[in-house]
């Protein structure tokens, strides 16, 4: 498959005092075309430095990043990126939230209207369009803010922990309206994650980091779709794996 993504060697520190801390050190990795990669790893492995640096939001100290065979050399509007903390604009209502990607584009008003309906509708907003963002729970912010990261129909998606935050049961609908929409789609997704089973719930390839993003494990995910949480965990072969991956993490920790 054609690779959508390729990093080589990359590495960032960052200036303290008169020293520099580092990051991610001599960092590869090839993302394919459509597929969908979890990266798995502990806090401080360098996962949020990674698509910070995948999307073209912070310079490499050295190492480069392409996309589609082109040196990345800052944003790229075929990347799109969903961030761990809420970055809804709290003067906006949900409706001009998810618009903003389009307004940005210049696309006419009612054109961005019936697209924002439509993706509200599709991450189950429909009747909180007029409501800021102070005024929703954590779950339905989570969902806008993925509404307003497809508004910009991004070729490929950047995920960071998008909901590490929430309840179980929350996490475990969101997961599953991801993939709902994601499947179909041909976009490309990078998922970051500190927890296995989600790793393995959403990816059809798991990369699991250890410290300064050295990959300790590259796993295919051979497991059907669609995966539900309740059947996987008595599924042999996702206990399996998920001993895999624990091992692997268990591996980075000592």
């Amino acid at each position: 498959m054609t690779a959508v993504l390729r990093v080589d060697g990359l590495t960032k520190q960052f200036p303290k005092d008169d020293n520099a801390i580092v990051a991610l050190r001599d960092f590869s990795l090839e993302i394919a075309e459509g597929s969908f990669v979890t990266v798995l790893g502990r806090s401080g492995c360098g996962k949020s430095t990674m698509l910070n640096l995948l999307a073209g939001l912070a310079e490499p100290t050295s190492g480069t990043v392409h996309y589609r065979a082109r040196r990345l050399t800052g944003p790229h509007v075929e990347i799109g990126y969903l961030t761990q903390s809420d970055t809804l604009m709290p003067w906006r209502d949900v409706r001009r939230n998810v618009e903003m990607p389009l307004e940005i584009r210049g696309v006419p008003a009612a054109r961005r209207r019936r697209a924002a309906a439509e993706l509200i509708r599709r991450v189950g907003l429909t009747g909180f369009e007029k409501h800021y963002p102070r005024e929703l729970s954590g779950g339905m912010r989570r969902r806008a803010s993925l509404a307003r990261l497809l508004a910009g129909e991004p070729e490929t998606l950047l995920m960071d922990e998008p909901f590490g935050a929430l309840d179980a049961q929350l996490r475990t609908e969101l997961q599953a309206e991801l993939l709902r929409l994601w499947q179909g789609s041909g976009q490309t997704v990078v998922f970051v994650t500190h927890d296995t089973e989600e790793a393995l719930l959403l990816g059809d390839r798991v990369v699991v980091l250890g410290n300064l993003g050295r990959i300790v494990l590259d796993r295919a995910v051979d497991l059907p779709r669609p995966r539900a949480v309740d059947t996987a965990r008595i599924d042999p072969a996702f206990v399996a794996l998920h001993g895999e991956l624990a091992s692997a993490l268990k591996e980075v920790a000592q």
